[in-house]
């Protein structure tokens, strides 16, 4: 019995120091993160709760995926409405390198970022867990995102909503959205632009989240460290 247990303990004692080897670069790779694409939306369309209900589902995952330790920030704009100005997305995010959960820098700066140059992809707006997200030609397509946003980053004038009135609507209203793996139904730049591609639309209104899934989208969007 005793030279049973002798054999078996220094296996067991492998076995566990192995398990923590496995499991140490992946917490390294998440706290180095400071960008992802949202495994989820908030599942309530285009009423993300305003920004500030958009910035903590960014914190809520990131905390989740052990990269808490930031001020994590959506990446999305707002249109003048009720006397408040308009907020752009490109002023929210900080200044960059921004890195994937994999290690692999997305935009060095926010000019980076808003270029042709950015290595925004498929294949590196990872999601917080570090996954790659369905996009289009795949089961179900989900590369729609919440941006609200123009080229430039910058907000569009009061007038036609584009940011489900300032992410408070799941019924009336439209959000731009961009394609994160950069493909869409033609050959030209709004199809493969990662944040100003197209306007939701839909018969709920153009915010509901059925709306949202109706034209490859899930409600996901943006998420970048600020810090």
């Amino acid at each position: 019995m005793n030279s049973f247990a002798r054999i078996i303990s220094p296996t067991l004692v492998a076995l566990a120091a192995i398990s923590v080897l496995a499991s140490a670069p992946a917490q390294a790779q998440s706290a180095d993160t400071s960008f992802f694409l949202t495994s989820n939306g908030i599942g309530n369309g285009g009423n993300l709760g305003g920004l500030a209900g958009a910035d903590n589902h960014c914190q809520t995952l990131a905390q989740a995926a052990g990269a808490g330790g930031k001020t994590w920030r959506a990446y999305l704009s707002t249109q003048v409405a009720d006397g408040a100005p308009a907020v752009n997305a490109r002023d929210r995010i900080g200044k960059g390198p921004w890195k994937n959960a994999k290690g692999s820098v997305v935009a060095k700066d926010v000019a980076d970022l808003h270029s042709a140059n950015n290595n925004l992809n498929k294949q590196t707006a990872l999601s917080e867990k570090g996954e790659v997200i369905s996009g289009a030609g795949d089961t179900p397509n989900r590369h729609d995102v919440l941006t609200g946003s123009q080229a430039d980053g910058t907000a569009f004038a009061a007038g036609e909503d584009r940011t489900c009135k300032n992410w408070t609507s799941s019924t009336q209203g439209a959000a731009m959205v961009g394609h994160f793996d950069r493909k869409g139904l033609r050959d030209d730049e709004p199809s493969k632009s990662w944040n100003t591609s197209h306007p939701s639309r839909g018969p709920d209104g153009g915010c509901s989240q059925a709306d949202l899934k109706s034209t490859g989208g899930d409600g996901l969007f943006y998420c970048f460290a600020a810090n």
